[in-house]
């Protein structure tokens, strides 16, 4: 079984910058595709993207595309969210999670078998 642990989250301004981490631990990494999601108050989790096995293959959904990165180091079992240009509406509470479902399932949070206790972002204005 997969544990995960998110860190990284913080208070920043708008247009600031936040790298995320998610280390997991108990299982073999490399063998599940990881996703970010996010959950602002009231708001269902939102899928934010994915990355596959290595970091050859990425997927964002729309509103971030351009402004974070998601990659991977295997070596040390870790999962990275890096997030540029933040704007006020990125304000959630960010999990990682991890998955073995195929790329047409990524953005469903249904679809992943291990979460993180989530990490709070909040982007002032």
């Amino acid at each position: 079984q997969l544990q995960l642990v998110e860190s990284g989250g913080g208070l920043v301004q708008a247009g600031d910058s936040l790298r995320l981490s998610c280390a997991a631990s108990g299982g073999t990494f490399s063998q599940y595709r990881m996703g970010w999601f996010r959950q602002a108050p009231g708001k269902e989790r939102e899928f934010v993207g994915a990355i596959s096995w290595t970091n050859g293959n990425t997927y964002y959904t729309d509103s971030v595309k351009g402004r974070f990165s998601i990659s991977r180091d295997n070596r040390v079992n870790t999962l990275y969210l890096q997030m540029n240009s933040l704007q006020p509406e990125d304000t959630a509470v960010y999990f990682c999670a991890a998955t073995r479902v195929v790329v047409s399932g990524l953005a469903q949070p249904e679809n992943y078998l291990y979460w993180g206790q989530g990490t709070q972002v909040t982007v002032s204005s």
